[in-house]
């Protein structure tokens, strides 16, 4: 979603990547949630962190405590943010009926949406080595 979101709002200042410590494939609820708000994030696919190593990075951001433990050190000058967001997958296990698995995936969303809304200025503030 973070990707999606990225490339929606900010395609004009950031080239974003994603990857994952653990890719599992893409998950067909954060697609139908981004695709409510007019994001299609359907031909993305679920990347390692191995994929994309080559690229020299400004900016890594983690996105999850997992991530944040198990995220591997980036050449150069790559400044690593880590912002917690909870793991939509995780609490939709947990869910009743797919509508309220959908209603974590609708919050992330929107909480991630936020976020992005502030880049870049908030990771120049926020980058750490």
């Amino acid at each position: 979603m973070a990707e999606g979101w990225t490339r929606h709002l900010k395609d004009n200042l950031i080239e974003p990547y994603s990857a994952g410590t653990e890719p599992h494939g893409l998950n067909s609820l954060a697609v139908q949630v981004m695709a409510e708000v007019g994001v299609d994030i359907s031909g993305n696919r679920s990347k390692a962190v191995e994929e994309i190593k080559q690229v020299n990075f400004d900016y890594v951001v983690t996105v999850c405590d997992n991530a944040r433990e198990h995220c591997p050190v980036f050449p150069g000058a790559t400044k690593v943010v880590h912002v917690g967001f909870d793991d939509p997958p995780f609490l939709a296990r947990s869910a009743h009926n797919e509508e309220e698995a959908l209603r974590h995936y609708r919050r992330v969303r929107e909480e991630i949406r936020a976020f992005v809304q502030m880049l870049p200025e908030l990771l120049e503030k926020t980058g750490k080595r």
